[in-house]
């Protein structure tokens, strides 16, 4: 999208210059092909720089407008973009702390299990002799 924003203000850039040279050109040459006399030569030429005058200084407020225009939707946009990484962000910090705990609680979990099938085996390991001696006597 920045390219052809680029390409856009490079396009506007040339034309506007062309524009100006082509209109500079075209208004000497009408001014010196034409027969008059100095006076008039000089009245028409002043005329002609106070039109060129006008018009580059329409060309540039559109110019300057438009740059405006362009600076403000760019800092729209980067900030839009700044926010929705910053959401980003922060969503996944939090997920990976929920996974953290999640895993801490799936690891204490598995440590009591295993603490209480010990405790299990190890009665059932001490229960077991006597239970043959009591076996073996009867």
């Amino acid at each position: 999208m920045s390219n052809e924003n680029n390409n856009q203000n490079i396009n506007s850039k040339d034309f506007i210059i062309g524009a100006l040279v082509g209109g500079i050109v075209g208004a000497a040459s009408a001014l010196l092909m034409a027969p008059k006399s100095g006076k008039e030569l000089r009245s028409d030429i002043n005329e002609q720089a106070g039109t060129i005058k006008d018009k580059g200084s329409e060309w540039s407020a559109m110019a300057k407008d438009k740059s405006s225009n362009i600076a403000r939707t760019v800092s729209e946009q980067s900030n839009q973009v700044a926010g929705k990484v910053k959401e980003l962000t922060t969503s996944i910090r939090r997920d990976l702390d929920n996974w953290r705990n999640k895993g801490k609680e799936v690891a204490d979990e598995s440590a009591d299990a295993y603490g209480e099938i010990t405790s299990q085996v190890e009665a059932e390991a001490n229960r077991q002799p006597e239970e043959e001696l009591v076996e073996h006597k009867y």
